[in-house]
C-alpha cells in the first residue's frame, strides 16, 4: 500500500494541512497511521464527506432511485445512456439494446454476432463506477477517487492481467492521444497533485472550469488506458456536486467533442458548445421525468 504525507494529501483536496491533521486524530482517515509524530495516510483514501449544501433534485432522485432499484426512471435512463455512449465511444461493439439488457437482467442475451468479453465486463463494470459517482458526488476530487474510478472500470477485463498494465494505477509506459504526446509516466503524479490543488482551490467551480479539467486531465492521461471513460464519468460527478445539469455525450456529437478537446485552448467554444447542447438533450430528460433544474 502506497502511503503519502499529510502535505500532499491536503494539496490533493485542496484543505489545509491542520485540517487533515484533525481528521487523524480524530480518526476520520481511514488507515492514517503515526509514524513517530508524522501522520503517513494511504494514498487511495478519500477525504471524509464534509457538511455541503442540500444536494440537487437530480442527484437526490438518482439515489433514491438506485437504492430501491427502480425501473423506468431517471437512474435506470442514466445507467444505460452514459453506459453505451461513454463505451462506444472508445470501440465498445455492444448495441445500446444490449446494453440495456445487461443493466436491466444482469445477464447477456445470445447474439449471432461475436461479443468481446472485455466489452461485457466493461459494460458492468461502468454500471458500477456510475453508482460509485453517485455514492460519492459530493466528495472533494482526489487522487485516491479518480484512481478507484480506474480500478473500477477495469477490473476483470484482460487489462489486469497484463503485467504493464496498472489497474487503478498511473500508467507505467508512455502512451499518446490522437497522435499527440502525453505527460511522462514518472512525471503524472506530480501533474496530477497540481492539477487538482487548482481546481479544488476553485472557490465557485461552473461549467467552463469541469470542461477545462476534463481537457488538462486528457493531457496528462495518467493511466494506460479508459482515461476518456474516467474522464468523462468526472465530468458528470462534478456537474452532480455542484449543481450543474450532468450530461451525456452521445455518437451524434463525438465528432464535435474530439474537436472542442483538440481546439480547447485556441477556441473553447467548441467543446462549450457541445456539451451545452449534450445538456440541453438530458434537460429534456429531467422535464420528461419532471426532476426540477435550473
Amino acid at each position: 500500500m502506497e502511503f503519502i504525507s499529510v502535505k500532499d494529501f491536503a494539496a490533493a483536496y485542496g484543505v489545509s494541512e491542520r485540517t487533515v491533521r484533525n481528521y487523524c486524530l480524530q480518526g476520520k482517515i481511514a488507515g492514517a497511521q503515526l509514524v513517530g509524530k508524522t501522520w503517513s495516510i494511504p494514498a487511495d483514501t478519500l477525504l471524509p464527506q464534509r457538511k455541503r449544501r442540500l444536494v440537487s433534485p437530480l442527484l437526490e432522485a438518482l439515489r433514491e432511485q438506485m437504492s430501491c432499484g427502480l425501473k423506468g426512471g431517471i437512474y435506470h435512463r442514466t445507467q444505460v445512456d452514459l453506459t453505451y455512449n461513454s463505451n462506444h465511444i472508445e470501440g465498445s461493439r455492444l448495441t445500446k439494446e444490449q446494453t440495456r439488457y445487461i443493466f436491466e437482467t444482469k445477464t447477456m442475451g445470445v447474439s449471432g454476432v461475436p461479443i468481446r468479453v472485455d466489452d461485457i465486463i466493461e459494460t458492468t463494470n461502468h454500471f458500477r463506477c456510475i453508482d460509485f459517482i453517485i455514492e460519492h458526488a459530493e466528495e472533494p476530487l482526489s487522487e485516491g477517487l479518480i484512481k478507484r474510478l480506474h480500478a473500477l472500470l477495469k477490473r476483470g477485463t484482460s487489462d489486469a492481467d497484463r503485467s504493464w498494465f496498472a489497474v487503478g494505477d498511473y500508467k507505467r509506459l508512455p502512451n499518446e492521444v490522437g497522435e499527440r504526446e502525453t505527460v511522462a509516466p514518472e512525471e503524472v503524479a506530480v501533474a496530477m497533485r497540481a492539477l487538482l490543488r487548482e481546481y479544488n482551490g476553485i472557490g465557485k467551480v461552473v461549467l467552463e472550469d469541469i470542461l477545462d479539467f476534463h481537457y488538462r486531465l486528457e493531457v496528462i492521461h495518467p493511466f494506460q488506458d479508459g482515461n476518456g471513460r474516467v474522464g468523462r464519468l468526472i465530468m458528470f460527478k462534478e456537474c452532480l456536486a455542484h449543481g450543474i445539469v450532468p450530461f451525456i455525450i452521445t455518437e451524434e456529437l463525438k465528432m464535435f467533442y474530439y474537436r472542442g478537446l483538440d481546439r480547447w485552448k485556441q477556441t473553447p467554444g467548441y467543446l462549450i458548445d457541445t456539451c451545452l447542447t449534450a445538456q440541453d438533450q438530458y434537460k429534456s430528460l429531467l422535464n420528461y421525468f419532471r426532476i426540477p433544474h435550473r
